[in-house]
């Protein structure tokens, strides 16, 4: 899927109050050069796009959510836009068995709920861009997870921190349960978080402790497909370019977060303690 680059173009412009001219000496080009990619008879030179995306972020012309906008105002009933940061292009169909099993959920496709939340993960990554699908959720069904001991033990399996415990029957039922639905909601786990969970996993946290950390470092929610049946219903509608100064921004948010999360993980770890349950004391 290539970038809508025709209309961010010319709607940059418009809500800049730009001439073609007026712009074209903006991007150091000539007239003639936005005209023809306006006009779709010519694709953009790499670095036509970035000076183009660039130039309105700085001037806070924040296309990509403008468009997010649009989006959510054209949805039908049991439709929702959901977000997949990429680190590269997809290319073809969306594909569940394309992901990693070690995943937070296995193997699937996985996206978010927010522009934002999709581009903080794939910021740091040159050719990166995020997508935008429209989701029908109808007749599919669903698990859904919570921060609590059930989520942080699925994850914790997935992601090989359970291998000593493959065989109890609550981890069976546990992975049993994760499988039987076609699409998955559930808080987003980082590395930050899996360390966390790891923590739980060595003896070195409660559930209690564990659970309330990783409230404290909220991510939001994931959406993952795990059905031919769901992807059926899911459909890539844009993919939006990422321009340096964004990448850098996103970065910057994520690093402030991070640090702000990892504060309130302290203090968790602190209040918690010795409250709730050890791994061994659950899996008996």
């Amino acid at each position: 899927m290539k970038y809508n680059f025709q209309e961010d173009l010319k709607s940059i412009r418009e809500i800049l109050g730009l001439s073609q001219q007026e712009f074209a000496e903006q991007m150091g080009v000539e007239q003639i050069t936005v005209s023809r990619n306006e006009s779709g008879r010519t694709d953009p030179s790499a670095k036509f796009l970035e000076s183009v995306y660039a130039y309105a972020f700085e001037k806070n012309v924040k296309i990509n959510k403008l468009k997010e906008m649009f989006w959510r105002d054209d949805l039908a009933q049991n439709e929702k836009i959901l977000f997949h940061g990429a680190k590269s292009e997809i290319t073809g169909k969306i594909d569940i068995h394309r992901g990693r099993w070690n995943n937070d959920f296995g193997q699937g496709f996985y996206t978010g709920e927010s522009y934002e939340q999709a581009i903080s993960f794939v910021s740091g990554f040159e050719h990166s861009s995020v997508y935008y699908i429209r989701f029908n959720d109808s007749n599919l069904k669903c698990q859904r997870y919570k921060v609590d001991q059930e989520w942080m033990m699925t994850i914790a399996y997935y992601r090989g921190a359970l291998d000593e415990y493959k065989d109890h029957p609550t981890v069976k039922a546990l992975i049993e349960r994760s499988r039987d639905c076609d699409y998955i909601i559930a808080p987003i786990a980082d590395n930050r978080m899996f360390q966390i969970i790891n923590s739980f996993i060595d003896g070195e946290l409660t559930d209690e402790q564990c659970k309330h950390c990783l409230a404290a470092t909220n991510l939001g929610m994931q959406y993952i497909f795990i059905s031919e049946r769901a992807i059926s219903q899911a459909k890539l509608i844009e993919r939006c370019y990422i321009s340096n100064n964004e990448r850098e921004y996103y970065k910057n948010v994520r690093f402030e977060e991070a640090r702000l999360g990892d504060n309130k993980v302290k203090l968790a770890r602190k209040q918690y303690r010795g409250k709730g349950r050890y791994i061994d004391e659950i899996l008996v």
